[in-house]
């Protein structure tokens, strides 16, 4: 009874459990602080100094004439006030949607593709081929991108390449023409009536443009880049997959496509948003390879918007417009992975796709159960 009566003095926090907590706040205590002021707090900073009009001199908190507040004068300007600023901005935002259309697809079928091939198991040199399709993700982008230079200019490797087979290649990083707009003129189309509207202060015609010829040397950059990373991500999502289902569907007479599009594909789905949202969010970050190769040009056309807040800040000494684009942009980040995660989420019910997937597998494991076929 006098245990009873201790246990019942003791307090809820108290014992092993309350020990653990306190361990556990002791062990993540200094990256909560560093986090806190290395990230939390200078976000925080960013926000304000987006809604003054600093120019750099002094303290953005300090007020004045070199930071007075404005408010939210800076984000309805890149919407609604016409000058350079909004037609460059508008113009880096439509860039940006073009690279991230391009380059997130095609990255990640690359990758899943690359993994799909270094996870046979009759392959042979597997430690090889991963470090070889791995390796331009641990090189550095800025060398890279140098090298890209090299590569893609007038004379280069690529243009002579293309000339053994009688292909005149393009003056890379000097065509600003989009891809749509090359694609419309070979059928005698070139700004018709009908995109002449003007949306945001730009033409239909120039939303609809596509990636320029210049641009199109980034995307090549960025997936050849990335696609290693992703690569292996898939590669651990695949070599996770239990091999009874694998067997399964052997025994079952499952052809290739259909086990990949009915069972391995549904079983990755948490690694594929992982990789599509890291996509999403790194396409919309792009600023070392634009501020490499070429700054925007030809006419602004690889502008990007996290470039184009960088020039604003520190070279056009407009810190608040800049730090404006920025948060656009992680606005912009944010709606674009929440749809994301809406469109491939098992919240919103059963989909066809999952009933499907579903009822192969239930049918994998009957004929298992009963013995495989015949």
């Amino acid at each position: 009874m006098h245990m009873a009566a201790r246990a019942r003095s003791r307090r809820p926090g108290g014992g092993i459990r309350g020990r653990e907590g306190i361990a556990g706040w002791v062990f993540t205590a200094p990256m909560i602080v560093v986090l806190g002021v290395f990230l939390f707090i200078p976000v925080l900073m960013a926000l304000y100094v987006s809604l003054t009009s600093w120019n750099g001199n002094g303290s953005p908190f300090a007020g004045g004439q070199n930071a007075t507040f404005v408010g939210l004068d800076n984000y309805s300007a890149l919407f609604t006030r016409d000058g350079l600023t909004r037609d460059n901005f508008m113009q880096s935002l439509g860039n940006n949607f073009w690279y991230v259309v391009f380059v997130v697809p095609l990255q990640t079928a690359t990758s899943f593709f690359l993994a799909l091939v270094v996870s046979n198991r009759f392959l042979k040199g597997k430690s090889f081929f991963r470090t070889a399709f791995y390796f331009p993700s641990v090189t550095s982008s800025i060398a890279i991108s140098v090298v890209f230079l090299f590569l893609f200019q007038n004379s280069g490797a690529v243009n002579a390449l293309l000339a053994l087979v009688g292909i005149d290649g393009p003056a890379w990083f000097s065509d600003s023409r989009g891809l749509f707009h090359i694609a419309f003129g070979a059928f005698g189309v070139d700004n018709p009536a009908w995109a002449s509207a003007d949306i945001l202060g730009r033409s239909i015609w120039e939303w609809i443009s596509g990636p320029s010829v210049a641009m199109c040397v980034v995307i090549g950059l960025a997936i050849w880049t990335t696609t290693g990373t992703f690569m292996l991500l898939f590669l651990a999502a695949l070599q996770d997959l239990p091999v009874e289902v694998d067997e399964a569907a052997m025994l079952d007479g499952v052809g290739p496509w259909q086990k990949l599009r009915h069972i391995t594909l549904p079983m990755i789905k948490p690694t594929l948003f992982l990789v599509i949202t890291l996509g999403l969010i790194g396409t919309w970050q792009v600023f070392d390879q634009i501020y490499v190769m070429g700054k925007g040009a030809p006419a602004g056309t690889t502008l990007t918007p996290a470039y184009l807040s960088y020039q604003e800040s520190f070279r056009s000494l407009k810190y608040g417009t800049g730090a404006a684009m920025a948060f656009i942009v992680f606005v912009i980040i944010v709606l674009l992975t929440w749809f994301q995660r809406w469109l491939m989420s098992e919240d919103r019910g059963t989909t066809r796709r999952t009933r499907r997937a579903a009822g192969v597998a239930v049918g994998l494991e009957q004929g298992t159960h009963a013995g495989g076929p015949g």
